[in-house]
Formats: C-alpha cells, sequence, structure tokens
C-alpha cells in the first residue's frame, strides 16, 4: 500500500527520516515497523511567522518496496531514421536544447547551431574576462552551450501556471542528471556548478539520436525564398536548409541587427535596468527566518522577494542568488554588465539579486533607432559604466545607504565579485529615473524588512540583461514570423519567455509548430 501525506513539520523534522516515518505512522495509525520508505514528494518553507515551518507532501509504503517514482515522467528518444525531415535550431540555450530534444521525439533531425564553444571551452574564455579583462564576443557567461543560464546558477523556478509542461522539463533535467530535489522543491535550482554537466548530458542525447551539435558556428543570415524561411547561412560561408528555430538568446544583438538588414520584422520590447545588490548571506538569513542567530543547521540558505511600484514603474528584484556571487556578464568589449550565479550548496558567504526598475518602450525616445531603440538604451548604460571602470571589468560600486542618501562611499565590503569593485557614484552613472526610483524602493523594502537597508550591502553596476530589448512577433497559432513563414523566432532572445524554465517550454512549443509545418501534426501536450 502506498499512500500520500501532507504534513507540516519543524525544519529539524523535515530532514529526519525518522522522524517522518513516526508522523506518517501516528497519521495512519499503523506500526512504525511496517513503513518501507517514506519519500518527500513536494517541499516548501512556510517563514512568512517566527516559527519556520516546512510544508511537505511524503508518500509513504507500507508493507512493500517502494518503486522508482522519480523517473516515471522520463522520455525515450528512439534513433532518427535516415530520411528524418531537419530543422534548424540556432542556439544552444535552454530554448534550442529542448526544442531539439522535442523534434527528434516528434521524428525530425535537429541541426543545432551554436556560435559560441561547448559548455567546458567557455570556462576558459570566462575566466579570462575575470582575469585579464578580455572577452571573446562569441564566448563568454551569455553565449555558448547552454546560453546565459549555464552559468548563472541553474535557477528553475517559473510563475507559469502550465504544470504539465513545467514538469516536463524538470523530469527531463533530472534524466540528464540534475538531482532529485528539483522534482520537489517549491523553487528548484540545480547550480552553476552541476549545470554543465547536465547540459552536456543534453547534448550527447542530441547526438546520440541522430542530430547534430555544431559549435562556433555563428549564423549571419537568413536563407529566404518566396517570403519563406528555407535555411541560414553561417560565418564560415556554409549553409543549412530547413525551417529554422530562432532561439539565440537575448544578448545576440548582432543577430538582431541582421534580421533588420532583412527586413525582418521586430518591435522595441520593455526591459528592466538597475544593478546588483549584495549583502552578507548571514544578514539574509537573520531577516528572513526572523532568528538574530540566522538559519540555523536545518534550514538553506534564506532567499527573498522585493516588489513595489515607484512613480509608476516596478521595481524589483530580479535573480536573487543566494549564497551565490556576483560575476562578469559582458557580451562584447566595450561593455560592463554584471549577473548572478550560485553552486549548488548556496554556501558562499553573500547573497545577491539584481535590483531593477521597469522601462517601457514608451519611456525611451526614438532617436533615429527605431525598433532597436531599448537595444541602445542598454548599451549606452554598459558603456557607460565601462568608461567609468576605465576600460576594465573592475566595476563601480556604491554602499546601499550612501545610494540612497546620494552620498560616494568612502570606502566599500569585502565582494564575490572577481575583477573586484571601486567606489563610484552610482547613483549618477544610472540615468535619473532609474537612480531614482531604485532609491525610494530600497527605503519602502527597509521599512518592510528590518536590515535589509545597510551600509552593509553593496550595490555593484550594471544589471541589464534581464530580458530581450525586442520581440520578433510570431502568430499565435503557428508560432511562425508574422510576414516569414518557416522562421519560428523563440525563448527568451525572441521575447516570449524569462528563464530556463519558460524558455524551455517555448522550445518545446516551436518543436510542435515546425512538426506541424512540415505536416507531421503531433499531438501537442
Amino acid at each position: 500500500m502506498t499512500k500520500d501525506l501532507q504534513l507540516r513539520v519543524s525544519p529539524e523534522t523535515a530532514c529526519s527520516t525518522l522522524r517522518l516515518t513516526a508522523e506518517a505512522s501516528t497519521m495512519l495509525g499503523i506500526d512504525a515497523n511496517r513503513i518501507t520508505c517514506v519519500r518527500i514528494m513536494k517541499r516548501s518553507i512556510d517563514a512568512r511567522q517566527r516559527r519556520i515551518m516546512i510544508n511537505l507532501t511524503i508518500r509513504v509504503y507500507v508493507d512493500q518496496q517502494p518503486d522508482d517514482d522519480y523517473s516515471a515522467g522520463h522520455v525515450t528518444y528512439r534513433p532518427l531514421p535516415d530520411d528524418a525531415p531537419k530543422c534548424i535550431v540556432t542556439g544552444a540555450g535552454p530554448a534550442g536544447l529542448f526544442a531539439a530534444l522535442r523534434l527528434i521525439e516528434l521524428g525530425i533531425r535537429p541541426i543545432l547551431l551554436e556560435r559560441g564553444k561547448d559548455v567546458d571551452s567557455r570556462r576558459i574564455d570566462m575566466a579570462r574576462i575575470s582575469r585579464d579583462n578580455v572577452i571573446d564576443p562569441e564566448s563568454n557567461y551569455c553565449f555558448g552551450e547552454g546560453g546565459a543560464g549555464a552559468y548563472s546558477d541553474g535557477k528553475l523556478y517559473t510563475r507559469s501556471k502550465k504544470r504539465g509542461p513545467v514538469d516536463k522539463i524538470l523530469y527531463i533535467l533530472h534524466q540528464h542528471g540534475a538531482k532529485d530535489d528539483i522534482l520537489i522543491d517549491a523553487h528548484p535550482h540545480i547550480g552553476t556548478d552541476k549545470l554543465p554537466e547536465v547540459i552536456k548530458a543534453i547534448r550527447h542525447t542530441i547526438i546520440e539520436s541522430g542530430g547534430e551539435v555544431l559549435f562556433s558556428t555563428k549564423v549571419t543570415d537568413i536563407i529566404m525564398s518566396d517570403g519563406r524561411a528555407t535555411g541560414v547561412v553561417t560565418a564560415d560561408g556554409r549553409h543549412f536548409e530547413g525551417p529554422v528555430i530562432l532561439a539565440t538568446g537575448h544578448s545576440a544583438r548582432d543577430t538582431y541587427r541582421m534580421l533588420a538588414d532583412r527586413n525582418v520584422g521586430m518591435e522595441p520590447k520593455g526591459i528592466a535596468v538597475g544593478v546588483r545588490l549584495e549583502h552578507p548571506q548571514s544578514l539574509i538569513d537573520k531577516i528572513r527566518y526572523h532568528n538574530p542567530n540566522g538559519r540555523g543547521k536545518y534550514l538553506p540558505a534564506a532567499e527573498y522577494t522585493m516588489l513595489t511600484r515607484i512613480d509608476d514603474r516596478a521595481v524589483y528584484s530580479f535573480c536573487m542568488c543566494p549564497g551565490g556571487f556576483i560575476i562578469p556578464a559582458a557580451s562584447a568589449p566595450g561593455q560592463l554588465v554584471v549577473n548572478g550565479m550560485s553552486p549548488s550548496n548556496r554556501g558562499t558567504r553573500w547573497a545577491n539579486s539584481g535590483m531593477v526598475v521597469e522601462v517601457l518602450p514608451d519611456d525611451i525616445p526614438d532617436n533615429g533607432h527605431g525598433n532597436m531603440k531599448m537595444m541602445k538604451f542598454q548599451e549606452d548604460i554598459e558603456t557607460a559604466f565601462f568608461n567609468e571602470a576605465k576600460g576594465s571589468q573592475n566595476a563601480p560600486a556604491q554602499r546601499m545607504v550612501d545610494f540612497v542618501n546620494g552620498k560616494p562611499s568612502a570606502d566599500l565590503p569585502d565582494t564575490s565579485y572577481a575583477p573586484g569593485i571601486h567606489a563610484a557614484r552610482i547613483d549618477k552613472l544610472l540615468p535619473p529615473a532609474i537612480a531614482t526610483r531604485l532609491q525610494k524602493g530600497f527605503k519602502e523594502f527597509g521599512q518592510k524588512n528590518k536590515g535589509f537597508l545597510t551600509n552593509d550591502a553593496v550595490l555593484i553596476g550594471d544589471e541589464t540583461r534581464t530580458s530581450a530589448p525586442v520581440r520578433v512577433p510570431r502568430d499565435n497559432e503557428t508560432l511562425q514570423h508574422v510576414e516569414v513563414a518557416g522562421l519560428f523566432p523563440c525563448g527568451e532572445g525572441a521575447g516570449y519567455a524569462g528563464g530556463i524554465v519558460s524558455a524551455a517550454i517555448d522550445g518545446r512549443r516551436s518543436a510542435e509548430a515546425v512538426a506541424r509545418y512540415l505536416g507531421l501534426n503531433p499531438e501537442c501536450e
């Protein structure tokens, strides 16, 4: 017999199999010796009150051995036939990788073209950014196998209401090596130290099933015929034929310019701009867990979410990284951008998050840049921070209270940011509308969370790559570009996702749309 039970227990009990077994035996009214296994199926932390509680769904096995529940959602990938139709997938981020996997399920051979290097080779180029201030425009934190998500914590939380597709993504990641916890936790994550191995396993599945994965293969043109996309051209002059899934990520500015040159319609899209805010993790633990002693032995590094509206624009935390570190995330020379990530154990002594302000297309004048005006707005901020840093990746920084009060910081705290920081007037470097809203937002966050507004925290700038600055419009039914048949804009880079899971879901949807385009009529999930 198996029985699923809902429990609300202390953190200590949640970490003890013996205690959970005792709870289950009491609830079921049976001898604890009859329980052969207690398996946690869902887990969330309730930190709203001073007494922290853990909500659990457990599966109790009575008088029988457990089955392998966690593999129930795994997918079987069969080798493709020699005559399988082909589809070009541009970009090996979450949207592109999951599009390729879904194409294989549907009997279509993916030709996955990635401008950057494989996930291991990227490490060398990323180390050079911190060590030598050298940015390879094709291999960095944004470009390469796994996309921007590969080295930014591997957060898997999404606000999508479509639980089925979300579970599918989590099971596929689990199948390729992610830990069981991603199927259990309310806010799952893999960790930047573990995610590369998962990505490599996905690549091996694609290749073993008959797909192709080509690195250092940058798409520089779309082949058009009678208003249809029939293939792509790469930087080395090769041509690849087939319908095209465009999954290039939110930082592929040269791709946007190529599309504009080809008269492929785009439109400016709202973004969010701000800074990375770094606190001591011990302080965040004390605030969020309502305990001057911090999180103790049984609780994880605390997270937070902040949101308000200031002068009719959202001000909010983004990509919060407990126990993490800040990284240099520029994708070309002449830029300074930062982002955040966490290892799987979230074990560093810092907590960081993007703190950003909503910017809508109506907020930014055209100035001759048309559909690229939001991208130009991003670029101008990144250039200003780069110039202030005198051409290095040593980032401008300002203590939090000093920023709110418009004062220079006499000194700065220790930081996780490897290239280093230097004191600067971030309140002056940011556009006034951004800086003013952040100052007001920080005051409000500090009032609601005692201790959050502190000079022990430091702003490190700038954070601009929260999402794509353009949207490549597509038809709601066919998911093809509204003007170019056979071209399937997809994921974050096309303006249709925000994070690993939502991008992966959109990749799968785009693959199904390609199948319909090819006359295969898949039964979509």
